[in-house]
């Protein structure tokens, strides 16, 4: 069934609250009605996320934007993410504004700007309704957030400058999914409640017979059909901004036959999805480390991203990292620095501006490294070659950098050379990151790095060379990379079988 769609119709999938499972919805509504021919993209306004990604033109959105312009076949642009607030702490975030620094605002300064910040929105929302047949909006936080109404710049300003129709997801597994539901539509002015077409009822654990009773109910209390009740789909394997399982991630076993990675959880960790695939593979046990006793029995230690770098290496001394990683290099471990963490591997990191509050902090010396930081951030997609010892050279890296730090190298050697790259200052060749004389101590800014197959697999097998385990072939590595690539697929499908997807057809098709 091919669907034909009037020029920009638009859905919006609005909440009951945070994390109930917008953006994956958004995401697999994308892919079936892409599926269907349809030419769709997705537009979230304002999104607040650590998790970032880089578009071609050096544009910093969130990553679930990219996410869904993947699940759409498309290249993601900033007009799919006009504003992302990235928290630098409790109090204050980075506007990032059409993928470029704005300013570092606490909220009420941010709210000041509602005017100018909406003017942009309805700029990149109207280039995107031109372009394509069908919008897909993605909604924040609660669709009933009464106190911020008259600073909303997300939801129902983005439904209304739309004229889109709203689904409206909850949570089940978090409980109270009548209240959540039933109180959220109390709380909308009937204009908007006019709007809402149905609801979806997500991450459902059990016999689905059982809510049968549930469906009925709130049917009869909203006078809205319930359009699905999703189950729970485990081990999907998709990126998520937000959405780090750090419970689970602890339980998990490092054993003698397996690389046993630790990654040092910071309070203001950025891009953990730089690890996923590593987790997925079948000889790979990955925890997050929130504790210096959670490193223990790691083959190899990463320092990750981080929003702050200056407070999380503040936070890292304090708890007591710096002896456990030290301890962990003596005998024989790999240490490891992506993008912050790599500057935290150096001598020490200044900032002369006061970028992250000012100061200069003292690293933890692994590597021959000063950082300081600056202005502008540095966002690229980048295509470079690997230097590391024992990894084949030249092995190709794809990936992309997000940083304010300008990090300058002494007698350390590189362990990247960057062949091509998107830049904000032009295209430039040069040599990147950091590595010991014997290899086991290295950092870099590219994000991304372990997506290849070829090199994820080669650094893999170094490890296990170093344990006496022998190699693992590259096509088990290039299975994973497809598997991963054919979960959107599996997301879809799912949604399809539970979803009534002639709701979401025949919005787009403007009945």
């Amino acid at each position: 069934m091919t669907i034909s769609c009037r020029p920009t119709k638009a859905l919006a999938i609005l909440g009951t609250g945070s994390d109930v499972g917008k953006s994956l919805i958004v995401a697999g509504l994308c892919r079936l009605l892409s599926r269907k021919g349809v030419r769709v993209a997705p537009f979230k306004a304002q999104n607040m996320a650590l998790n970032s990604f880089v578009t071609l033109d050096g544009g910093e959105i969130g990553r679930a934007q990219a996410l869904q312009a993947q699940a759409c076949g498309i290249e993601p642009t900033v007009d799919m993410n006009p504003i992302l607030l990235k928290p630098e702490s409790d109090l204050r975030s980075q506007v990032v504004v059409k993928g470029k620094v704005y300013e570092a605002l606490d909220a009420l300064a941010y709210f000041e700007r509602k005017e100018t910040l909406f003017n942009i929105i309805r700029e990149c929302y109207a280039r995107l309704a031109g372009e394509y047949e069908s919008i897909m909006i993605e909604g924040a936080g609660s669709a009933a957030e009464i106190n911020l109404r008259d600073r909303d710049i997300v939801n129902w300003p983005v439904v209304e400058l739309a004229d889109a129709s709203v689904l409206l997801v909850a949570d089940i597994d978090r409980g109270g999914v009548f209240a959540q539901i039933i109180g959220t539509l109390d709380l909308l002015a009937p204009h908007e409640r006019r709007r809402v077409r149905g609801m979806i009822v997500n991450k459902f654990r059990g016999d689905l017979r059982l809510f049968e009773d549930g469906v009925r109910i709130l049917e009869a209390r909203t006078g809205l059909p319930v359009l699905g009740v999703v189950p729970y789909l485990r081990d999907l394997r998709l990126d998520q901004e937000d959405s780090l399982d750090l419970a689970h991630s602890r339980l998990v076993q490092f054993k003698p036959g397996l690389t046993n990675v630790a990654v040092v959880l910071f309070p203001r960790m950025s891009n953990f999805t730089d690890f996923n695939v590593l987790a997925a593979e079948k000889d790979v046990a990955l925890r997050f480390a929130a504790s210096p006793e959670d490193l223990r029995g790691a083959d190899v230690v990463i320092l990750p991203g981080s929003k702050n770098t200056l407070e999380d290496l503040d936070y890292l001394v304090t708890s007591g990292f710096p002896a456990a990683v030290d301890s962990h290099v003596q005998l024989g471990g790999e240490l490891i620095g992506i993008c912050g963490g790599y500057q935290m591997l150096g001598h020490e990191i200044s900032d002369p501006k006061g970028l992250e509050g000012g100061g200069m902090s003292k690293g933890l010396g692994f590597l021959d490294v000063t950082t300081e930081l600056d202005a502008p951030k540095i966002c690229r997609q980048v295509q470079a070659t690997s230097l590391l010892h024992d990894v084949e050279q030249h092995m190709p890296v794809y990936g992309y950098e997000i940083h304010m730090g300008r990090t300058s190298r002494g007698t350390a050697n590189p362990c990247f050379h960057i062949e091509a790259s998107e830049i904000w200052e032009g295209d430039a060749t040069s040599d990147e990151g950091s590595a010991s004389e014997n290899g086991r101590v290295w950092g870099t800014s590219i994000h991304g790095l372990f997506d290849q197959a070829g090199f994820r697999r080669g650094w893999l097998n170094r490890v296990r060379g170093r344990k006496g385990l022998s190699p693992i072939s590259p096509r088990e590595s290039e299975l994973v990379t497809t598997q991963l690539g054919a979960e959107l697929d599996r997301w879809a499908d799912h949604l399809d079988k539970y979803v009534n997807m002639d709701t979401v057809y025949s919005v787009c098709e403007g009945r």
